[in-house]
């Protein structure tokens, strides 16, 4: 029986060590399926390989943030880039809070005591959620606030990606905030196809990214969260303290890349990839050539 119980548990740690990741010699960023997210991990790729002179494995299309949280956990990629809010709302399981820097420290005291990860400092840009609507409903309802569109919305029918629908900080909060109805349950749909659903009049409204280069370049209306309920999503990139051990210049990437891009910044590389089919590696080299980085 005690010789039965040693080969089963002899057996059960080869499995486990087994399933571990292997150490790469070179560092891994991740991002998650969705353009600007392509955008930060190449920016901050491009920014470690400057920096320390490695070459830097991508693994972008993660799908959302727990694949993105799950694969930095497990050691599968050693960095991404996260967004505050979603961080404290989504990942920690902590209530919402409108004060970005009371957000931003406790997103930093969280992740490195539960994870060991450090949060970097937040790239200059916030990304919240936008809810948006055709321009020329804009117009002709005369609306610029959610407040204003709550007594249209009985008639109208909503996009959304897959975890705004489920999110503490998502879609049941932003309507019980606002008295939100719609004509019919939200279509859920990749992220990339709403801009296509809310122009072919299939939704008329959609919950997007304020960073999105689509609203501009379409001319859509992006609403005013004038009751302010969504909180602050400062753009911060996340990394292992075991990869900044092993690779301490990867704080110097960080660093470089703190403040320097803005929301404007940000619109203009997502059209470049969007609206303009642009590979996200040369945006990004073109954007890092124009910033002296």
């Amino acid at each position: 029986m005690t010789r039965g119980l040693l080969a089963g548990a002899a057996a059960a740690l080869c499995i486990f060590t087994s399933c571990a990741p292997p150490r790469a010699n070179h560092p891994i960023i991740g991002a998650k399926n969705f353009t600007e997210q392509v955008v930060l991990g190449e920016l901050l790729a491009q920014e470690i390989e400057a920096k320390t002179g490695l070459e830097v494995e991508r693994r972008f299309y993660l799908a959302g943030s727990y694949i993105c949280q799950q694969a930095l956990v497990a050691g599968r990629i050693d960095g991404y880039v996260e967004y505050t809010g979603t961080a404290l709302t989504a990942i920690l399981k902590q209530p919402v809070s409108r004060d970005p820097q009371l957000v931003l420290d406790t997103v930093r005291q969280l992740y490195a005591s539960r994870y060991r990860v450090t949060v970097g400092p937040p790239l200059g840009f916030e990304n919240t959620f936008a809810m948006v609507i055709r321009g020329e409903d804009a117009r002709r309802l005369h609306l610029t606030t959610l407040s204003q569109a709550a007594q249209y919305t009985p008639q109208w029918r909503l996009g959304v990606g897959y975890e705004f629908e489920q999110r503490p900080d998502g879609l049941p909060g932003l309507s019980a905030a606002y008295g939100l109805k719609f004509a019919a349950p939200p279509r859920t749909m990749d992220l990339g196809l709403l801009y296509r659903a809310l122009e072919a009049h299939q939704v008329d409204m959609i919950a997007a990214n304020s960073t999105d280069g689509p609203i501009q370049a379409l001319g859509l209306t992006m609403l005013q969260d004038d009751r302010r309920y969504f909180p602050p999503y400062q753009a911060v990139p996340l990394v292992r303290d075991e990869a900044l051990q092993r690779w301490p210049k990867i704080q110097a990437a960080l660093d470089a890349l703190a403040g320097r891009i803005t929301a404007d910044d940000m619109r203009a590389m997502n059209e470049a990839v969007d609206g303009q089919h642009r590979d996200p590696a040369g945006v990004v080299r073109d954007f890092r050539r124009a910033k002296g980085l």
